[in-house]
């Protein structure tokens, strides 16, 4: 029995040497220890011997002999710290600064590449360049000498001791930075109290918007033609033009000219409904029309510099002083409007309305005189001493009235200039 268990024990020996031997290649190769679990047996089993060369792996690592190194090199510093002995204290400090930098610097390029930009990075690269720059300028050009002599021929015995300077230097830090906590505070509010406006400026606007749907509409979905109505919706357009920002004006004046309330509108005399014109819209008569909504004089003075106001029918509303500049008017309706002193100034004046008829008959509007669409007599804009400066998408029959009844001012602002076109204005 037990020569049969030795001679077994033995036969089994070599091929527990050859796995021994390969999980050692393969523990040798990192420096990352996997320990297989193993079945512990009295005496020295291949088991044990693996765990032994594990452990001198470990020891012969790379990362364990710079562990080392940096021990022994904080051990020579601290031995040159005690003993005052320069040498043994900067070859410590050089080997533990070396090896510490070997550990940090992969870390802080991964931080960098992790939380900063290629453009914020060579933005950081640039300040720490021209401080460096700035510091060497400094010291050639003998700036730094020039202090030094400066701070050694002050006599620092008149300005008290260090501890009151501190002390101050310390309250007026305080101070600033109360000032800025302040500051910053005063820039928060200032953009939550703009958000909320426009919140309820929105909420304003979607109100009109219900309201005037109600008023001039009937159960039936036509115009309604009461004038009591036609008086509220003017007031309540009045109302609100008037404390609205130039954004929150354009989309009240986008809303109405689609929606065909600010259009004349051909009606029948005996019921008062607008009439369609049989394919699916209203029919215009701007002789006799009516309009819903008439905007007299609710824009004078008004700024609407910057906004969208495509497609808006502003014919025969007084725009005296109102300040279009910079304004999308692709397709806006002119005619009879009062653009005295007006700012125009880089608008986008592409198909813009000026008259109706034909140019060579086409004149400003009169107190004194009825328009005549047909010939474009008294149905153009009033376009004296308005600023046309730098107008985008000018055609030449714009040109050509802007020049003969804008006077002086208005054709020494007409892009091209008005050469070879006649002041009809006279003045």
């Amino acid at each position: 029995m037990t020569i049969e268990s030795n001679s077994a024990s033995s036969n089994s020996e070599p091929e527990n040497s050859q796995s021994t031997d390969s999980e050692q290649d393969g523990l040798t190769k990192g420096s990352t220890i996997v320990a297989k679990p193993s079945v512990v047996t009295n005496g020295s089993s291949p088991n044990s011997r693996l765990m032994v060369r594990a452990r001198t792996a470990v020891l012969n690592s790379p990362e364990t002999s710079r562990a080392w190194v940096a021990i022994a090199a904080l051990i020579i510093l601290s031995i040159g710290i005690i003993f005052d002995n320069a040498w043994l204290g900067i070859s410590g400090a050089v080997v533990t600064l070396l090896l510490s930098m070997r550990e940090l610097l992969p870390s802080v390029r991964d931080w960098i590449a992790q939380f900063l930009t290629p453009s914020e990075r060579q933005t950081v690269f640039a300040l720490v360049t021209a401080a460096i720059a700035i510091a060497g300028l400094f010291k050639f050009l003998g700036l730094y000498r020039l202090v030094s002599n400066w701070l050694t021929q002050i006599k620092w015995d008149e300005f008290g001791s260090w501890a009151d300077w501190f002390g101050a230097l310390g309250q007026i830090m305080i101070a600033i930075l109360a000032v800025y906590v302040a500051w910053v505070q005063y820039v928060i509010s200032k953009e939550l109290t703009i958000r909320q406006n426009a919140i309820t400026q929105q909420q304003t606007i979607d109100a009109y918007f219900q309201g005037i749907s109600e008023l001039a509409l009937d159960e039936e979905g036509l115009l309604e033609d009461l004038p009591q109505e036609r008086a509220f919706a003017e007031g309540r357009t009045a109302a609100i033009l008037g404390s609205v920002d130039a954004a929150g004006k354009a989309k009240i004046l986008r809303f109405l000219s689609q929606s065909r309330l600010l259009t004349p509108l051909r009606r029948d005399w005996q019921l008062g409904k607008p009439i369609l014109d049989g394919i699916g819209g209203y029919q215009e008569d701007r002789y006799r029309g009516v309009r819903v909504i008439d905007l007299g004089v609710m824009l004078a003075g008004s700024n609407l510099a910057g906004t969208d106001l495509r497609w808006t029918d502003l014919s025969d509303a007084n725009l005296v002083r109102a300040n279009f500049k910079g304004c999308d008017l692709v397709k806006a309706n002119f005619a009879r409007a009062v653009l005295y002193e007006a700012n125009l100034a880089g608008v986008d004046f592409k198909s813009v309305r000026l008259f109706y008829g034909h140019l060579e008959a086409a004149s400003p509007r009169s107190r004194l005189q009825s328009p005549d669409y047909e010939t474009g007599a008294h149905t153009g804009a009033v376009v004296e001493r308005a600023d046309f400066t730098k107008v985008q998408r000018l055609n030449e029959e714009q040109r050509c009235y802007l020049c003969a009844w804008g006077g002086e001012y208005t054709r020494s602002t007409i892009p091209g200039g008005c050469e070879g076109i006649p002041n009809k204005l006279g003045r």
